[in-house]
């Protein structure tokens, strides 16, 4: 129950983040063609769960509740992209080529997909 709760205050604080990126960013957000807060949020999360699992896993630095607070918590609700970053980099660095090919496929095109989904699943229902 401990570890929820540490995943659920970090998450909360992660939450919380993502969305002041967004209010920070919004004097920006009009000029650019491209959607900078989400760009921003995701190469810092990617920044960060690099940081924080090599000190977890390689130099042992943070404790399994750190770990859990931080990366489950705080960066799960920043960004999901970092967690999908990092373990795509894990299948590269475990000579699993063909599984990274395939976890970039498959992330990108199911989860456009299901975006494209959800959409037209609203719009057919609301005829």
């Amino acid at each position: 129950m401990r570890d929820v709760l540490l995943v659920g205050a970090g998450g909360a604080i992660g939450a919380m983040m993502r969305y002041l990126v967004g209010v920070f960013t919004s004097p920006v957000k009009d000029k650019s063609p491209l959607p900078l807060s989400t760009l921003l949020v995701n190469v810092i999360g990617c920044l960060l769960i690099g940081v924080l699992a090599t000190l977890a896993e390689e130099k042992h630095m943070l404790s399994p509740e750190s770990r859990n607070f931080l990366i489950v918590g705080i960066l799960g609700a920043f960004t999901t992209f970092s967690t999908f970053s990092y373990e795509s980099i894990s299948l590269l660095n475990n000579a699993s080529f063909g599984h990274f090919v395939g976890n970039l496929m498959a992330q990108l095109l199911l989860g456009l997909g299901a975006v494209w989904l959800g959409m037209n699943l609203v719009r057919l229902f609301e005829r």
